[in-house]
């Protein structure tokens, strides 16, 4: 069977990260049996109740939850009840160990959305082999919604996925109450770039650009999409607003320095980027659009200013 790093790889492109398993279970000895069986090939989490669970699953989601059914306060029918009407844990797969082994109970959770159900005492093979199969499972079904949510042109996100995850990115900052940035981008006098250069080149040149921004995002929370047309945005989750504009004029930067020829520019010879930036410390809630709407201000202030360069402001 293959190992579960190298399924991740072939999956999601990279081997730097084990995959996720949140043990859910109120006694110890579950839990440290858990561990033994799974520390080796993935990285390990402990919740020893409902909530705990929940926190961690909308905080830092696992690619795996293996969910005890009876615990003190929230059983674990309502985690998962809790998990799949929740946006941002829905697609996390969740799996049943429990000492309760009659149809009813397995009927139930399987009906709820679990992916499967393994009864106490564990069998370590068996339950490494499934848990091995949801993983697969689970990766190939995030390489499909991906696709769903790419840009045939540019190859980063498209404007739907954007949306969906500006959404879910501003519900998790107002739990957590972290804070949230997002970068407008916008290509400066990209009309003028194809009408010298022709749509074919305006094409390539949308491209570097938005392979440039996707190579110079640091973690794999970042994300840039095209937000349509010549314009983009990077969402940078737990980013305070002074580290957003540092990373904002290091992609004005890194942009210009492709050196890609631009003979009718007003704002340089070469291809550059306006950004505009907007910044919230979490600590109320926000609606998108507000975040979203400042950021659109922000951009507007730097075309204003002289284009090819970055500007920013933080929701009080």
């Amino acid at each position: 069977m293959p190992h579960p790093e190298s399924t991740y790889a072939k999956f999601m492109g990279t081997t730097a990260l084990k995959p996720r398993l949140l043990v859910v279970d109120d006694q110890p000895i579950n839990i440290q049996v858990m561990y033994q069986i799974f520390a080796a090939e993935y990285q390990v989490f402990i919740a020893t109740n409902g909530n705990q669970a929940l926190n961690f699953c909308r905080t830092t989601p696992p690619d795996l939850v293996l969910l005890d059914i009876v615990m003190p306060g929230m059983d674990g029918f309502e985690v998962c009840a809790a998990l799949k009407a929740d946006a941002s844990t829905k697609n996390i797969p969740v799996i049943f160990v429990t000492a309760h082994t009659d149809a009813v109970q397995e009927t139930r959770g399987l009906e709820l959305g679990a992916v499967d159900f393994i009864s106490k005492p564990v069998n370590p093979a068996v339950v490494r082999a499934r848990v091995h199969t949801q993983i697969t499972l689970k990766f190939q079904s995030d390489l499909m919604r991906k696709l769903v949510f790419l840009d045939g042109l540019t190859g980063v996100f498209n404007r739907r996925y954007f949306d969906q995850q500006l959404a879910i990115e501003v519900a998790r900052s107002a739990r957590a109450q972290s804070p949230l940035a997002l970068i407008m981008i916008d290509v400066d006098f990209f009309k003028r770039y194809n009408d010298n250069y022709g749509h074919q080149a305006g094409d390539d040149c949308l491209c570097t650009v938005a392979q440039t921004l996707k190579a110079s995002l640091r973690r794999p929370a970042d994300l840039v999409a095209r937000y349509g047309g010549e314009e983009f945005a990077c969402i940078l989750p737990d980013t305070a607003f002074t580290d957003a504009m540092a990373m904002a004029q290091e992609l004005e930067q890194t942009v210009r320095k492709k050196a890609i020829a631009h003979a009718d520019s007003g704002a340089a010879h070469v291809v550059t980027v306006s950004l505009g930036v907007a910044g919230h410390s979490g600590q109320r809630p926000i609606q998108a659009a507000t975040l979203l709407a400042l950021a659109d201000a922000q951009l507007y202030q730097a075309k204003h200013a002289g284009r090819a360069r970055a500007c920013g402001a933080e929701l009080t």
